[in-house]
């Protein structure tokens, strides 16, 4: 993942959580403009910070660098209340989120 791409990736994550860049950078116990130089491409985190940042979005490492997934922490929640769900639950679900992609392009 380049600079600009990491940055790109965190400001997304981060708005998603509503919360500003300075907020985050001082509960990391970093500068304010920590999380602001990052999102702008200036700097990369360390990788000590990297898992500090994701455990603050509270998402994996692996969620944070998976650009095709917009919000981890709601697929994260989903997997768990879904792992709870009995066999047959499990089944309907899995039908119904296969076919809303389906209905979704037929209205186009």
């Amino acid at each position: 993942m380049e600079l600009k791409d990491f940055g790109m990736r965190l400001a997304m994550l981060r708005e998603a959580k509503c919360v500003s860049a300075r907020k985050m950078s001082l509960a990391l116990g970093m500068d304010a403009n920590y999380v602001n130089k990052i999102e702008r491409g200036k700097a990369f985190p360390s990788m000590v910070a990297l898992f500090d940042i994701c455990d603050f979005l509270t998402i994996s490492q692996k969620d944070f660098f998976d650009e095709g997934n917009r919000y981890p922490d709601h697929i994260n929640e989903l997997i768990e209340d879904y792992k709870e769900l009995e066999d047959k639950s499990q089944s309907l679900v899995s039908e119904l989120a296969k076919e809303l992609p389906r209905r979704k392009k037929s209205r186009r």
